[in-house]
C-alpha cells in the first residue's frame, strides 16, 4: 500500500513540474514578442521571396488519355455451327482476307446443289416458252410465270451461297490476332467470341480537353506523350476533334495518331500527354507554391514596406512548377513563396529574394 502511495506522489510532484515548466515558457515566448514589437523594423519572419517579372512563356498543357488500336474487332461468326478449321497462330500476324475460322458447311453445300438443278431445269423451260411465246403458241401470262420461277430459284441459290460464304470467316483488315477461345469441333455461335484482330500500326491516342483551351488546339497540332510501360516519350498529331463540347463534363474530345512499328504501344495504357498551345511574350510567372486558394479565389502575399499583404489574384495556364498571373501583380512587386501558412496581413517579414 506505501508503495502505491509513493507512485501516486511521485505522479502529482511530475504533473506539477510540468505546469509550472509550461507556464514560464509561455511567460518567456510572451515577452519576446513584446520586445521584439518594440524593437521595430529590425526583427520579422524570415520568408523567401521573389521579384516578379515578364518573361516568355511557353503555353503547354498536360493531360491525360488512354492508348486505342487503329482498329479493333472482336471476331464472330455468323452462322451455328461445327468448328471444322483454326487457320491462325495466336500472336501471330494476318492480312486482310486470310481465312481465319472455318465451319461446318455440308448441308448448305448439299443445299446449293439442290438449288442448282433446280435452276438448271428453270432455266430450260423458261428458254422454251419464250420460244413458244415468240411463235404464238403460248399467251405472255404463261411465260411470265416460267420467268418468275427462274427469278424465285436464282434468288435461292443467290442465299444459299450467301450462307455459304458465312461459314468462312476472313480478317477485315491487317493486323495481330490475340488469343482464341475455341477449339476444333467446338459448336460455334453467333454469341461466342473467336479472338480480338487489332491494328496497332499507327496507334490511336484518345483525351479530352478543357473547354476553355478548344479554340487553340487544331488537326495536326503535335502531341507528346508518355506510357508507364516506357520511359521513352513518343510524338503523334491531331487528326480528328469532335464538333462540340461535351456537356456533362465540358470538355473537347480529341484523338490523334502516332506510329508505332516496333509495336512498343499496346491498346488500353494510361498515356501523360502534353500540347505546346501558344507562346505568351510578357507573361507574369511565379511559383506554383505561393498560391494560396480562399473561398473567393486565389491570393498571395507580398512585401510591402517590411510586412505581409495579401492581394487578390487570377490565374491562367500553369505548368509543374509556375503560374501565370493575369491580374493583381505587377512587374516588379516582391511575392513571399514560403511560410505562407504562418502569415497574416501586416506580419513583419524579412524576405531572402531567391531566382525564379
Amino acid at each position: 500500500m506505501k508503495i502505491r502511495y509513493i507512485i501516486y506522489a511521485l505522479l502529482a510532484l511530475a504533473l506539477a513540474y510540468f505546469i509550472y515548466y509550461r507556464i514560464n515558457a509561455n511567460k518567456e515566448i510572451a515577452g519576446s514578442g513584446k520586445s521584439g514589437g518594440r524593437g521595430g523594423a529590425g526583427a520579422g519572419m524570415g520568408v523567401n521571396g521573389i521579384v516578379v517579372k515578364a518573361s516568355s512563356f511557353e503555353n503547354e498543357l498536360e493531360v491525360t488519355g488512354s492508348v486505342e488500336a487503329n482498329e479493333s474487332v472482336v471476331l464472330q461468326s455468323e452462322i451455328s455451327g461445327l468448328v471444322t478449321g483454326i487457320y491462325f497462330t495466336e500472336g501471330s500476324n494476318v492480312k486482310k482476307g486470310t481465312l481465319l475460322v472455318k465451319i461446318n458447311d455440308r448441308d448448305l453445300q448439299a443445299q446449293l446443289q439442290q438449288v442448282l438443278t433446280g435452276l438448271k431445269l428453270s432455266k430450260t423451260n423458261e428458254n422454251r416458252a419464250k420460244q413458244l411465246l415468240e411463235k404464238g403458241a403460248i399467251s405472255q401470262e404463261e411465260y411470265d410465270t416460267a420467268l418468275a420461277d427462274l427469278q424465285s430459284i436464282n434468288a435461292q441459290a443467290q442465299l444459299v451461297r450467301a450462307q455459304l460464304a458465312k461459314a468462312s470467316i476472313y480478317a477485315p483488315f491487317n493486323g495481330k490476332i490475340g488469343l482464341r477461345s475455341i477449339s476444333m469441333g467446338e459448336y460455334l455461335t453467333p454469341a461466342k467470341a473467336i479472338a480480338t484482330l487489332s491494328n496497332i500500326n499507327p496507334i490511336k491516342i484518345s483525351f479530352s480537353v478543357p473547354e476553355k483551351y478548344s479554340g487553340q488546339i487544331k488537326v495536326n497540332s503535335e502531341i507528346e506523350f508518355n506510357t508507364d510501360g516506357t520511359t521513352k516519350t513518343f510524338k503523334g498529331k491531331v487528326y480528328a476533334i469532335e464538333p462540340g463540347i461535351n456537356a456533362q463534363t465540358r470538355t473537347l474530345s480529341i484523338k490523334a495518331l502516332c506510329q508505332n512499328p516496333d509495336n512498343e504501344l499496346l491498346p488500353g495504357s494510361f498515356a501523360k500527354i502534353r500540347l505546346a498551345l501558344n507562346t505568351m511574350d510578357q507573361a507574369l510567372l511565379i511559383p506554383t507554391q505561393a498560391i494560396i486558394p480562399v473561398l473567393k479565389g486565389k491570393t498571395v502575399f507580398i512585401s510591402s514596406e517590411g510586412k505581409a499583404k495579401q492581394v487578390p489574384v487570377e490565374s491562367g495556364t500553369r505548368n509543374a512548377e509556375n503560374i501565370v498571373i493575369t491580374s493583381g501583380l505587377k512587374a516588379g512587386d516582391t511575392v513571399l513563396t514560403t511560410g505562407s501558412m504562418s502569415l497574416k496581413p501586416g506580419t513583419p517579414v524579412k524576405v531572402t529574394v531567391v531566382n525564379n
